[in-house]
C-alpha cells in the first residue's frame, strides 16, 4: 500500500510539472500567433483587429489549424497572404492557439496535441502522388509566379539618353472671339473638354455632333458656359489639359487635310487646338506629329503630353512648351523596348506605363496591343501574358533611370503620394491595384479592386486611395468606386457612381472626390470624408467629359491651374495642409 501511494504520488508529481510547462508553451505559441495575425494585410484585415468579423466572418468559433491551412489552400483571397507567408505546420498551430486565448480560453485548457493532430490529414495530402503534368504545365510553371518576373527582369530601354525632338507646325490661326463668361477674383472654376458622347448617355436626344469645351463654377456645380468646336475640327477627345497660367485650354482637333467628318479614329494622328480659357474658341491649329491621348502640367511649366498614334517621325511622349507652342523634347517607343501607354509625373521625373510589343492587331496601332490582349485574356482567349512595367525617365538627361515591373496586366493610371515614397498603379487587365516604393521597386502591397480600374486618387490625409472602376477592357462597364485603406490595400467600401468613370480626381479643397463619366455625359462628386454622393453635374447635350482641370482666380483677378489630372499645382495641395477653400 505504501509503495502504491508512492507511485501516485510521483505520477502526480510528474502531472504537474507536464502542466506547469504547458501554459508556457501555449503562452509562447500565442504569441507567436499574434504576430502572425496582426502582419500587415494578414487575417485582421478582413476578420476585424478583434477577430470579430468585418469582411470575412468572426473567429470566435476556434478555428483548428486544419480550418486555417484549408482556407489558405482553397480561398483565392488567401492565396497572396499564404504565398508571403509561406506557414510552416507550427504556424498554423500557433494562430489557432492565439485565436482561443483571445476569446477567452485557459491556457491548461487547450490541448495542443489535438490541434496538431488535425493537420495529419494535410500531410497525407502532401504526400499523394504527383498529378500528371505535361511539358506545358512544367514550362508555364517555371514563370507563373510575379517573383519570377522580378528575379529574370532585364533592362527594356536603351542606355544614354534617348532624348527625341519633333518641330512643331502652325497650320491655322482663329479669332478668338468675345469672352463667353466673366470670371469673378477669388472664384475657382472648372474645365472639362468633351467628345461626343458615350454608350449610356441619359437621353434619346442625338449626340453633339463635335467636342465641347465646357466652364462651370466649381462651388456651385454648375456649367456656365460651352462652346461646340465646328464639325470640321471635330477630334476624338480623351483628355483636358491647360496652361499653367489657366489661360489657355488645349484640346485635340481634326487633321487640317482630314474630311468634313472630322475624322477622329485613335490609329490616326490629328492636329492640337489652342482654345481661348474666357471665349472657348481656339486660337490656333498645331500639328505636333500624334494623336493626343493624355495631358497633363509638368513643373509648372511645361505640359506633358502622350499620344495614341503619331507619324513616323513623331514622338510617343512629349513635353510641350505652352508659351512657345514649341516641343522641348520626347520619346519614342523604339528606344523604351515597348509601347508607352500613358504618361505620368511627380514633377521630378516622367513615369511611363509601357506595354510588351507582339500583340498584334488588326489596326496595327501601338496602343491597342495591350489594350486588346488584356481583354483577350479575361475571355480566355489568352491564357497568360509578358509582364507591364513603368519606366522612370529623367527629363533634364533623358535617360531610363529605373523600370518597375508591377503584379497584373495593362496599367492605366499612376498616382503618387505627396512625399513621392510611392506610385500606385492600377491595371485595368487583372483588377488589381499595387502600392510600390518608388527608391526600391518594392511592392508594398497589391489588392483587389472593381472591375477593370482605371483612375485612382489618394484622400488629403492619405489614408484612403478610391480607384475608377471603369471597366476599361470589358466594354466600359464598370460603374463603381473600390475605396481602399492606403496602408494595407485592405478594402473599405464600393461606391455606386456613372457608367465608364476613368477619371477620379480629389479636389483642389481637400473634401471631394469628382469623378467623370464618359459612358454618361455626366460628373459625380462625392464628399471625401463621409463618401456620400452629392453632385451629379450633366454635361451640354451629355458630351463625354475626359480629364478635369481646376482654375483659380485671385484676388486681383490673375489665373492659375491648381488642379489637373497630373496632380496639384501652383502652390496647392490639400495633403499637404494647402487646400483651396471655396
Amino acid at each position: 500500500m505504501t509503495r502504491m501511494l508512492l507511485v501516485l504520488g510521483l505520477m502526480s508529481s510528474l502531472i504537474s510539472i507536464v502542466r506547469a510547462a504547458e501554459p508556457e508553451e501555449v503562452a509562447a505559441l500565442a504569441a507567436r500567433g499574434e504576430e502572425i495575425f496582426r502582419l500587415p494585410a494578414a487575417c485582421w484585415t478582413c476578420h476585424g483587429e478583434d477577430a470579430q468579423g468585418l469582411i470575412g466572418p468572426s473567429l470566435e468559433f476556434g478555428p483548428t489549424p486544419f480550418d486555417i491551412d484549408y482556407q489558405f489552400r482553397s480561398n483565392p483571397q488567401m492565396a497572396p497572404l499564404r504565398e508571403l507567408l509561406q506557414p510552416e505546420p507550427e504556424d498554423l498551430v500557433a494562430v489557432s492557439v492565439f485565436l482561443r486565448t483571445m476569446f477567452g480560453a485557459e491556457p491548461v485548457d487547450i490541448d495542443l496535441d489535438g490541434l496538431r493532430a488535425t493537420l495529419n490529414s494535410v500531410q497525407e495530402f502532401e504526400h499523394a502522388p504527383d498529378y500528371f503534368l505535361t511539358e506545358r504545365d512544367l514550362a508555364l510553371a517555371e514563370v507563373e509566379t510575379f517573383e519570377s518576373v522580378l528575379a529574370d527582369w532585364q533592362r527594356r530601354a536603351k542606355t544614354g539618353s534617348i532624348k527625341g525632338e519633333y518641330e512643331v507646325r502652325e497650320v491655322r490661326t482663329f479669332d478668338a472671339g468675345e469672352p463667353r463668361f466673366t470670371p469673378e477674383p477669388g472664384k475657382t472654376y472648372f474645365y472639362e473638354n468633351l467628345s461626343t458622347g458615350g454608350a449610356f448617355r441619359p437621353t434619346d436626344a442625338p449626340p453633339p455632333e463635335s467636342a465641347q469645351i465646357v466652364v462651370g463654377d466649381a462651388e456651385t456645380k454648375e456649367v456656365i458656359a460651352s462652346y461646340e468646336l465646328p464639325r470640321e475640327l471635330r477630334g476624338g477627345v480623351h483628355t483636358t489639359v491647360m496652361s499653367p497660367d489657366g489661360k489657355y485650354v488645349y484640346i485635340i482637333g481634326a487633321r487640317p487635310y482630314s474630311q468634313a467628318t472630322g475624322g477622329f479614329s485613335l490609329t490616326t494622328p490629328q492636329s492640337l487646338l489652342k482654345v481661348d480659357a474666357l471665349t472657348l474658341q481656339p486660337v490656333k491649329q498645331l500639328m505636333i506629329g500624334a494623336r493626343l491621348h493624355h495631358g497633363q502640367i509638368f513643373r509648372d511649366r511645361y505640359l506633358l503630353l502622350d499620344s495614341f498614334a503619331r507619324d513616323s517621325d513623331g514622338l510617343d511622349v512629349m513635353l510641350f512648351d505652352p508659351e512657345t507652342d514649341r516641343i522641348v523634347g520626347g520619346v519614342r517607343s523604339g528606344d523604351l523596348g515597348g509601347s508607352p501607354y500613358t504618361s505620368w509625373t511627380d514633377d521630378e521625373y516622367i513615369y511611363l506605363l509601357m506595354e510588351p510589343l507582339g500583340y498584334g492587331t488588326a489596326l496595327g496601332d501601338k496602343t491597342w496591343s495591350g489594350f486588346l490582349a488584356a481583354g483577350q485574356l479575361r475571355t480566355g482567349t489568352l491564357t497568360s501574358m509578358r509582364p507591364f512595367w513603368v519606366a522612370r525617365v529623367d527629363p533634364d538627361s533623358w535617360e531610363v533611370v529605373q523600370e518597375y515591373p508591377y503584379p497584373g496586366y495593362r496599367g492605366d493610371w499612376i498616382a503618387f503620394d505627396a512625399a513621392r515614397e510611392h506610385m500606385y498603379v492600377p491595371a485595368g487587365g487583372s483588377s488589381n491595384l499595387s502600392k510600390i516604393n518608388l527608391a526600391s521597386g518594392e511592392i508594398v502591397w497589391a489588392a483587389p479592386t472593381g472591375i477593370s480600374p482605371y483612375g485612382a486618387n489618394l484622400n488629403a490625409d492619405e489614408s484612403e486611395i478610391w480607384v475608377a472602376d471603369k471597366g476599361e477592357t470589358t466594354g466600359m462597364m464598370g460603374r463603381t468606386i473600390t475605396v481602399l485603406e492606403n496602408e494595407t490595400g485592405r478594402p473599405l467600401q464600393t461606391l455606386f457612381s456613372g457608367y465608364g468613370v476613368d477619371h477620379l480626381l480629389l479636389a483642389p479643397n481637400g473634401t471631394e472626390f469628382w469623378a467623370t463619366s464618359n459612358s454618361e455625359g455626366r460628373i459625380y462628386v462625392f464628399d471625401a470624408p463621409t463618401r456620400e454622393r452629392t453632385h451629379i453635374i450633366d454635361m451640354p447635350q451629355f458630351g463625354a467629359p475626359h480629364g478635369l482641370v481646376w482654375v483659380h482666380y485671385d484676388e486681383n483677378g490673375e489665373s492659375r491651374v491648381v488642379r489637373d489630372q497630373g496632380g496639384f499645382h501652383n502652390g496647392i495641395d490639400p495633403r499637404l495642409g494647402r487646400a483651396l477653400d471655396y
